[in-house]
């Protein structure tokens, strides 16, 4: 009985292993699957929240700054700017002359800041290199090999990686001391690519980004590249006050509220604004 007892049981054995497998491998796509709303359709074509600024202050800006790059770490506000022969990056009280300033040498074509502690990413545009300064002193540590057209960069503190962009639907992921790609996502607006993702912000779990040319910002969930929030952004500046090239372009959160610096290229105005829902009452 034994002998013939013993092949019966161990295809029991394998049946029951071929099981489990396939019932882990199901989990495991799951888990990796984008979470919907209860019942409803997944999150990556759910409509986006329509918001607009609200203003809450003004404050003069630099019109001679070609703005690419915007950011306030504690009560210090970065600013890069851009154009070959042209390009620095200050920092400084906001609404204030900075306290320090570094240019880059031409031809180098400055573009997104992001702040990491005590140092500063510093991307470059079609130069293929990416510029590591120190954060207090602007001094440059080093440079180092860039493959991408540089557009925006910023630092996502609570997956310790930072989002770019090169003015596609793509946002890429990068190691903060290498800058290796680690990964990406396709950004999708209603379903379809958004391209022209320009000067971006990591708030928490989601990345603002500007649309280049336009007046609007908009808010990604970089899990699944799905914008969740599109802010209408016009009307802030007279087209009589601008000059040629001058758009929106810059946000920086302001640290421990829902208050945001915004302003553009070559404009003489920064705003200190919150993104309040379509149809609510004030500016």
């Amino acid at each position: 009985m034994r002998d013939r007892a013993t092949p019966v049981l161990s295809w029991v054995v394998l049946l029951m292993g071929a099981v489990l497998v396939v019932s882990c491998a199901a989990r495991e796509r799951a888990l990796d699957r984008p979470a919907g709303p209860a019942g409803g359709a997944p999150a990556a074509h759910r409509a986006a929240a329509r918001l607009r600024v609200k203003v809450l202050q003004t404050l003069p800006h630099n019109p001679a700054a070609f703005t690419e790059g915007l950011e306030l770490a504690g009560r210090t506000l970065y600013e890069g700017t851009g154009i070959s022969g042209g390009s620095w990056v200050q920092a400084g009280p906001p609404g204030r002359k900075p306290t320090v300033r570094a240019s880059l040498p031409e031809p180098l074509f400055g573009e997104g800041i992001t702040v990491l502690g005590r140092t500063l990413w510093q991307l470059t545009w079609r130069d293929r290199i990416a510029v590591e300064r120190d954060a207090t002193t602007l001094k440059e540590l080093r440079r180092v090999r860039y493959p991408d057209e540089g557009w925006g960069i910023c630092f996502r503190k609570d997956r310790h990686r930072l989002v770019t962009s090169d003015g596609s639907d793509r946002l890429t992921f990068r190691d903060p001391r290498t800058l290796a790609a680690t990964g990406g996502v396709t950004v999708t607006e209603n379903g379809a690519p958004l391209s022209r993702l320009n000067e971006l912000e990591c708030v928490g779990t989601a990345v603002y980004a500007n649309v280049y040319d336009t007046d609007r910002i908009v808010r990604i969930d970089p899990a699944t590249g799905a914008v969740t929030a599109d802010i209408d952004a016009s009307g802030l500046m007279r087209a009589d006050r601008l000059a040629p090239g001058a758009v929106l372009n810059g946000i920086a959160a302001v640290p421990g509220t829902d208050q945001f610096l915004i302003t553009g290229k070559y404009w003489p105005t920064m705003f200190r604004v919150t993104f309040a829902p379509v149809g609510g009452t004030g500016r």
